[in-house]
C-alpha cells in the first residue's frame, strides 16, 4: 500500500480483514458488506491483513514521542492508518476468538494508537487518551462464529464498544454472523447493519458478561509456567508483577518463564512452549493492555494453545492466571482483556482460578519489584496476597484483586502528570513541538491549514 494514494471518493470505507488462511467464512462476509458498499455509492478498498507487511506492535511508543502520529517502523502499517484517518467508515472483519479479535487484525488494530494522541483526558468518567484528529470515521465490525456462543457475542460487542469510544467514532455497529449461515441471510444482516449506522446508531448494551464455568477446585501446584506477554521481555512491567507473584510461591513449587514475543517464528520454540503448558499445574499469562485487549502475539499464542488442547481429554485439571497491566490510572481498563482471559481458559479446560488488573503500569517499568517503595508497596502486597491462595490451591482472592486496582494516585493527577511526562520523553529526540501533529491529515485540508499558517 502506499500512504501518498488514497481513495478520492465522498463516501470511503476501508475493511480491515482479519481472516485467517482457510478461513471459509471471512471471504463470503467480505465480498457481501463489499457489495452492499459499492451499491450504495462507497468506494471501498479491501485489505487483507494476513498479506501485508505489518510487524507487531513494539509497545515503544515512539509513534507518539519520536515521530508523532507515525509509526517508527514503515512497513504497511503506515499506510493503512493513513487510509483509516481518511476513511467514513471504517469495518472489522475477524472470527471472534473468546471474545476477541483474530491475531491478523489485532496486529494492525495495535498499531492505530498513531491516530490518537498521547496525552489525557476524561471521557464517560475514565481516562482516555485525546484526538490527534478532528474527525473519525464511523466504526462496523463484523465477527464470525462456528456456532452460538452469548458469552463470546457480548464480550465482542463490548471490546468494540470500547474500541470506538477509544477511537472517537461517532457512530458504531456490531454484528455476528455464524459460518452456516445462508448467503441470503448474510446480506439481509449487513443490509441492517449499514442501515443502522446511517441513521446515527451505535453500540448501547455493552456491559462485561459473566463468564459461566465450572466452580474453582483446589488442587497442589509442584509446576508453575509464567507466559509475559510483553514485546519489552525482560524489561516490561508484565515480566516484573509475574517474576514478583512466583518468587512468593516458595522454593517447593518449580517455574519457569517463556516470553511469548520471542518463540512465535520459530517452529521448535512454539513446540516447547505447548509442551511446557502441558507439564505446568498452574499457567500464569502476564500481558500489558494494548487497544483494550491482549497484544496481537498474545492473541496468536493463545490461539495455538487452544488448538493444541482441542482434542486433550482425560488429563489433570490445570489452573490459569492473569495478570493485566494498562497505562490509564484505572484498573477497569484491564476487564475486557481479562474476561477474554477467563473464557479462553473456560473454552480451553483450565481451571480459572482469577486475575489481577493493576492501572498506572508505567510506574513500574520493568523495575525490579522487590527492591521498590511507595505505590509498588500495595501492588507486592497483593501478589504476596495471590502466591499465598495459589500455593495453598485456591483461587487469587477478593482481597488481592481489589489491593491490586486501587490507584497509586488521584486519576486528575495522573492525566495533568502525563501531560508533562509525554512532553518530557518527547524532548529526548527533538519531538517536543510536533507531539500534535497529524501526519495522515487530508492533503487538501493540509493544504488549506498552510494557506492559513501564511496568511497569518
Amino acid at each position: 500500500m502506499n500512504a501518498n494514494k488514497l481513495p478520492s471518493s465522498s463516501r470511503r470505507a476501508i475493511l480491515l480483514d482479519g481472516t485467517p488462511a482457510n478461513d471459509r467464512t471471512g471471504p463470503r462476509v467480505s465480498a457481501t458488506v463489499m457489495k452492499e458498499l459499492q451499491s450504495r455509492g462507497w468506494e471501498v478498498e479491501h485489505v487483507v491483513l494476513r498479506e501485508q507487511k505489518i510487524g507487531n506492535c513494539a509497545g515503544d511508543f515512539f509513534c507518539w514521542i519520536r515521530s508523532p502520529g507515525m509509526c517508527i517502523v514503515d512497513d504497511d502499517n503506515r499506510a493503512i492508518s493513513a487510509a483509516v484517518i481518511n476513511s467514513d467508515l471504517t469495518v472489522f472483519l475477524t472470527p471472534v476468538t473468546c471474545g476477541g479479535y483474530s491475531s491478523e487484525l489485532k496486529c494492525m488494530v495495535d498499531h492505530l494508537i498513531q491516530n490518537i494522541s498521547p496525552f489525557f483526558t476524561k471521557v464517560e468518567g475514565e481516562t482516555h487518551h485525546t484526538r490527534r484528529y478532528e474527525r473519525y470515521p464511523d466504526f462496523l465490525a463484523v465477527g464470525w462464529q462456528e456456532k452460538p456462543d452469548a458469552q463470546a457475542e457480548t464480550l465482542f460487542r463490548h471490546l468494540v464498544h470500547r474500541n470506538a469510544i477509544n477511537f472517537y467514532s461517532q457512530h458504531n455497529v456490531c454484528g455476528f454472523v455464524l459460518a452456516d449461515q445462508a448467503d441470503t441471510g448474510i446480506t439481509a444482516a449487513v443490509h441492517g447493519w449499514l442501515n443502522d449506522l446511517d441513521d446515527g446508531h451505535s453500540i448501547q448494551d455493552a456491559t462485561l458478561p459473566k463468564i459461566d464455568g465450572p466452580a474453582y477446585r483446589a488442587r497442589e501446584v509442584h509446576r508453575a509456567l509464567l507466559l509475559v506477554g510483553s514485546p519489552r521481555t525482560r524489561k516490561s512491567t508484565s515480566n516484573s508483577l509475574g517474576a514478583y507473584l512466583y518468587g512468593q510461591l516458595g522454593a517447593s513449587i518449580e517455574t519457569e518463564t517463556i516470553y511469548l514475543h520471542t518463540i512465535l517464528r520459530s517452529p521448535a520454540k512454539l513446540q516447547a512452549m505447548l509442551e511446557a503448558v502441558d507439564a505446568a499445574d498452574l499457567v500464569t499469562l502476564s500481558f500489558p493492555i494494548y487497544v483494550d485487549a491482549l497484544p496481537a502475539p498474545v492473541v496468536e499464542a493463545l490461539s495455538h494453545i487452544a488448538a493444541h488442547r482441542k482434542d486433550r481429554t482425560g488429563s489433570q485439571p490445570q489452573s490459569f492466571i492473569a495478570i493485566a497491566n494498562c497505562g490509564f490510572p484505572e484498573a477497569q481498563h484491564t476487564a475486557t482483556a481479562l474476561a477474554i482471559c477467563e473464557l479462553f481458559a473456560q473454552r480451553t479446560g483450565f481451571q480459572w482460578a482469577g486475575a489481577l488488573g493493576l492501572g498506572g503500569g508505567e510506574m513500574i517499568r520493568g523495575a525490579d519489584l522487590a527492591k521498590m517503595g511507595g505505590p509498588a508497596i500495595r501492588v507486592k502486597k497483593a501478589l504476596e496476597l495471590a502466591a499465598a491462595a495459589l500455593v495453598q490451591g485456591q483461587a487469587i482472592p477478593e482481597a488481592a484483586r481489589t489491593l491490586m486496582a486501587k490507584p497509586a494516585i488521584p486519576a486528575w493527577l495522573y492525566r495533568l502528570a502525563g501531560w508533562y511526562g509525554w512532553k518530557q520523553q518527547a524532548k529526548r529526540y527533538n519531538a517536543g513541538k510536533l507531539l500534535k501533529q497529524q501526519p495522515y491529515m487530508p492533503r487538501a485540508a493540509r493544504r488549506r491549514d498552510l494557506a492559513a499558517t501564511v496568511r497569518s
